[in-house]
């Protein structure tokens, strides 16, 4: 006999995901090039929360990206990316110079790393058309009519003033009409600062039931006491399990509405070579996944692969360890995958990795 999964609203129906968020042009040099030395750029598209809705809708998911883009060739471009993946992008607004006066699409810059040399973002993304138009214009009641998921990121909400109110109404609209409500903290230095983000995330905390990306938030320890080891913004950088289970406990005693929290941890062996594991709580426990080990073609987009891959294993009732063990084999799949997004349709060959199961399929 079936049962409800209550992170859904609609059980009688396939899930509906929605995510809103910034779509960008991504230019890179190929072969691992600097940017100063190139002669042409690799063109493409990406995003975190447009990441996250294309690898849902590989995997199957009912799936769809709002934004805001430019009416011209790159932002019509830009859809199309996204459609081509299975992406609805039926709300998206194409917007006029009238409505969005610098008319453009955001735009990156991502020199890859190779061996001992890191990568490295460029963003060129003021004035772009979601952070000019008018979002108090879009009807929310409308727009997540008939969805159970909401995907929202503290990367939108840095972009400007009008974004940040914007993603706060639409946390408060979701939770008001029922829908599961995932977040990821998204840390963005070059946006705004460590306060300002902290400040606003921990707004929007009481809103949401999945969290990912606690680097934003401060609320465990000092962050002037090192004795425990190596920290970013007061949260260590690779935890054992106690630590790791001691912030958790923190976070849920402030916000009893959290169902899960989870974050990736990453071990930079070089540019090149990494090793990826996860903690995870859900249902009262903290919950440690497998280390992977192993070799990067790209790495933008390993932590919307993992947000996206536990998102898909809450949807289908995966077990505690299947969930994060999957989430994680998802963002080592998409390390070796070009471009933003993790375009993996099988189901089958996350849950091979997932189990370190490497031989040939035929």
């Amino acid at each position: 006999m079936e049962h409800a999964n209550p992170l859904l609203k609609n059980n009688n129906s396939p899930a509906k995901f929605i995510t809103i968020g910034e779509v960008m042009l991504r230019l890179t040099p190929p072969n691992y090039e600097k940017i100063r030395m190139t002669s042409n750029f690799e063109a493409s598209y990406g995003g975190s929360e447009a990441n996250i809705a294309l690898a849902l809708a590989n995997l199957g998911v009912d799936s769809t990206f709002f934004s805001v883009v430019p009416n011209n060739s790159l932002g019509k471009s830009a859809v199309r990316w996204l459609r081509s993946n299975d992406v609805h992008c039926t709300p998206m607004i194409l917007s006029t110079p009238e409505e969005t006066p610098s008319h453009r699409l955001g735009t990156y810059y991502l020199e890859t790393g190779y061996g001992i040399r890191a990568s490295k973002v460029i963003y060129d993304r003021k004035h772009s058309a979601i952070t000019e138009y008018d979002l108090s214009k879009v009807d929310l009641d409308e727009l997540f009519d008939g969805y159970d998921w909401l995907h929202l990121s503290g990367i939108t909400p840095a972009l400007s003033p009008s974004c940040a109110d914007f993603i706060l109404k639409c946390l408060k609209k979701a939770k008001e009409m029922g829908l599961t409500v995932s977040f990821d903290g998204n840390f963005r230095s070059s946006l705004w600062s460590w306060e300002e983000a902290r400040d606003y995330c921990t707004q929007c905390l009481p809103y949401v039931d999945v969290l990912f990306g606690i680097e934003p938030y401060h609320l465990w320890r000092d962050e002037n006491d090192h004795s425990k080891g190596d920290y970013k913004d007061g949260v260590p950088l690779q935890p054992s399990y106690e630590q790791q289970d001691e912030i958790f406990q923190a976070f849920i005693e402030r916000y009893p509405n959290l169902k899960c929290i989870a974050r990736h941890v990453r071990y930079a062996h070089s540019g090149s070579e990494n090793s990826l594991k996860a903690f995870m709580w859900y249902e009262g426990h903290t919950f440690e996944s497998k280390l992977f080990t192993f070799n990067i073609l790209d790495r933008v987009g390993g932590g919307d692969a993992f947000a996206s891959g536990l998102i898909y294993a809450m949807m289908h009732d995966y077990k505690a360890m299947d969930m994060i063990n999957f989430a994680v084999a998802s963002s080592v799949l998409k390390h070796t995958i070009h471009g933003d997004a993790n375009i993996t349709d099988d189901v089958d060959s996350i849950r091979n990795l997932m189990n370190m199961n490497y031989d040939i399929k035929r």
